[in-house]
């Protein structure tokens, strides 16, 4: 499909610099397609009474990591270079794929020296060499410290990497340490966090249990490629980039029991449904999973798992809104987008969300 169908105006008041407060005060926008998609406005705390008793909500646990490095590359003679790395994902114990600036000027076997002015190692820094080059200014990192050293340098040294369409308006600081972490983040690995569980609450999800909806959980660890645009000018010729994610023997049965029983799949954000599908069979059946995943999902798919979808509202021309035409409907979405933006609603990370149901077509 051309790319071009999956873009819209933004004007730029309509992007979140901030999160709500309380996180489930934001507003959610209900989507429900059909011959004559239905569309209203609600809010995140209304989520119990939008589902049924037997429902089972799917949250992805990723723990976002300061996976953003500033350092200098040196090379003999003297020749120092101002370096950032945005880690994306683990390929070892002491190795990180990640996009790096100015990538075209980094070779393999240079030294990165990250964290100066931290006091990572005893000795301010965190020292890797580059290992390899791939496309598009990625590069693996070969750190000369490996596992739970490695991981607390990085907290050390590392920064949270804030999407550009807010880093590039204000910087970061501590209270994004918290905002841009879901309350049940659990499993280390995520650049970016999924960003529809920043909505959630202690008291929603106590709201939630006394209606009788099920939480239950996978583990996708998003990588910095959920930030890169589409460049190409039809979705086939664009390449996914790969994540790690795993869903347990016991997640997938209790999710299968739930689907037997008549009750829906609600994936909370599309890397909880990304892995979903990716984890279930032609028939529906959600298997044990772990490895990983550069799923791409654009209008044609048919989903398998997922029967409810709750999301932020996506950039133009990104693979997540396509996801989301492909879920919805595209000219459902496009009229929802519309919607959206004509009566204020905040968009991306920290932006409002959106309840989609599948269209039955």
């Amino acid at each position: 499909m051309r790319v071009d169908l999956f873009d819209f105006d933004l004007p730029e008041e309509n992007i979140a610099l901030r999160p709500a407060s309380p996180r489930d005060a934001a507003r959610m926008l209900v989507v429900r397609p059909g011959g004559t998609p239905v569309i209203s406005d609600r809010a995140v705390r209304d989520l119990p009474s939008l589902l049924r008793e037997g429902d089972a909500l799917v949250f992805n646990d990723t723990r976002v990591i300061p996976a953003q490095l500033e350092g200098q590359r040196v090379r003999e003679g003297g020749s120092e270079l101002p370096v950032s790395a945005t880690l994306h994902m683990r390929a070892g114990p002491e190795r990180w794929k990640a996009f790096a600036r100015p990538g075209k000027r980094i070779k393999v076997g240079d030294r990165i020296l990250f964290g100066h002015s931290g006091d990572a190692c005893l000795l301010g820094t965190l020292n890797a060499t580059v290992e390899a080059k791939g496309e598009g200014g990625e590069i693996t990192l070969l750190f000369d410290l490996s596992g739970p050293a490695l991981d607390e340098a990085i907290m050390t040294v590392g920064h949270i990497p804030l999407p550009p369409y807010i880093a590039d308006k204000r910087p970061e600081d501590e209270r994004d340490r918290e905002d841009y972490q879901t309350i049940y983040a659990r499993e280390q690995g995520a650049v970016a966090a999924p960003t529809a569980g920043l909505h959630f609450t202690p008291e929603l999800f106590a709201a939630l249990g006394e209606a009788g909806i099920e939480r239950h959980f996978v583990t996708l660890h998003v990588g910095a490629g959920t930030f890169l645009p589409v460049k190409a000018d039809d979705t086939s010729e664009h390449r996914m980039h790969a994540e790690i994610g795993h869903v347990s023997s016991d997640t997938a049965e209790r999710l299968n029991a739930v689907r037997k029983r008549g009750g829906r799949i609600v994936s909370v954000g599309t890397t909880s449904l990304r892995l979903l599908e990716s984890a279930t069979a032609e028939d529906g059946t959600i298997n044990p999973w772990s490895g990983s995943t550069d799923i791409f999902i654009t209008p044609g798919y048919r989903f398998r798992a997922v029967d409810i979808l709750m999301t932020n509202f996506h950039l133009p021309k990104s693979t997540l809104f396509m996801l989301v035409s492909a879920f919805s409907g595209l000219e459902t979405m496009r009229g929802a987008y519309e919607h959206a933006i004509g009566t204020g609603y905040r968009f991306y990370s920290y932006g409002d969300a959106s309840l989609l149901f599948r269209d039955p077509e």
